[in-house]
C-alpha cells in the first residue's frame, strides 16, 4: 500500500470518529461496528435455505420481524431502508408464480467489497457481509454493484435505535444476517418469525447440520448463480 493510500485511510477513519453517532447513552457507532469480527471462524459459512414451497404469498412475517429487529421503519418509499423484501418470480411458460424473500445474499465474492473505496463493505470469516458505518462516505458505489439490488442508503436523521444494530445517517445499510444476535448464539430474526419454516438458517460447512444436508439431498439453486458470485442463500423450489 502506498503512503498515499495509507494516509487517505489514516484521514477517513479520523474523519468517521470526529463525527460518530452517538446511538444509546456512553455508545458511539464506532465502538460497535467490528465489535466480534474477530471472533468470527473461516470453518464457519453461515447461510440461508429459503424454501418457496413454503414461502406463502402475501405473507410478509419475515419482513416484519427483520424491521423490528433492526429498527426500520417498515415503509416503502425511495428513502426509506428495506434490507428484507419479499418479491414474485413468474414462469413465462407455464404461469406458475412462487414467492420469495430477497435480502443480501451474504456471498462468497461480494461485488460489493470489491467495489468500496474505503473497505466499508466488508467480509467476515464466517461469510456475514456487513457495512462499517465509521468507515461509509457514502459513495453508493456498493448500490451499484449488488445485483440482488440488497442495499439502502440512509437518508434520513435515525432515532430509537436498537443499541446492537448500529445505523447512520449518509451510509449504506444491508441485511446482516443480524449477526448480533448469531454471535450471541440465536438465529436471525426472519428465520425465527416464519410461522411456515420456509427459512432454514445454518453452517453450510457443518455437515451436521441440517442446512447443510438439505442443501445436498434437494434440488436448490443460487440467485445468478451465472455470475459465481456463490451467494449463502440458496433457494428450494425454483
Amino acid at each position: 500500500m502506498s503512503d498515499i493510500d495509507t494516509q487517505r485511510r489514516q484521514f477517513l477513519k479520523t474523519s468517521a470518529g470526529a463525527a460518530a453517532i452517538a446511538i444509546a447513552p456512553g455508545m458511539m457507532l464506532y465502538q460497535t461496528v467490528r465489535a466480534d469480527t474477530a471472533a468470527a471462524s473461516s470453518k464457519v459459512r453461515w447461510g440461508m435455505l429459503i424454501d418457496t414451497a413454503q414461502c406463502k404469498e402475501g405473507c410478509n412475517d419475515c419482513v416484519t420481524a427483520c424491521n423490528k429487529e433492526n429498527g426500520l421503519s417498515g415503509k416503502t418509499g425511495a428513502t426509506d431502508s428495506q434490507w428484507i423484501r419479499k418479491i414474485e418470480i413468474k414462469d413465462i411458460s407455464n404461469g406458475h408464480t412462487v414467492s420469495l424473500p430477497m435480502m443480501c445474499q451474504h456471498c462468497e465474492h461480494p461485488p460489493c467489497v470489491d467495489v468500496c473505496p474505503t473497505q466499508a463493505s466488508f467480509k467476515r470469516a464466517d461469510g456475514i457481509v456487513l457495512v462499517d458505518r465509521h468507515l461509509c462516505i457514502g459513495c453508493r458505489y456498493c448500490m451499484m454493484a449488488c445485483p440482488y439490488k440488497a442495499r439502502s442508503f440512509v437518508h434520513e436523521t435515525l432515532t430509537d435505535q436498537n443499541p446492537d444494530v448500529p445505523r447512520g445517517k449518509g451510509t449504506v445499510e444491508s441485511c446482516s444476517l443480524c449477526v448480533h444476535r448469531i454471535d450471541k448464539g440465536q438465529i436471525p430474526a426472519c428465520a425465527e418469525a416464519c410461522q411456515n419454516k420456509a427459512i432454514l438458517f445454518g453452517d453450510l460447512n457443518d455437515a451436521n447440520s441440517e442446512i447443510y444436508k438439505k442443501v445436498r439431498s434437494a434440488a436448490t439453486v443460487q440467485i445468478r448463480a451465472d455470475l459465481q458470485l456463490n451467494p449463502g442463500v440458496r433457494y428450494q423450489g425454483l
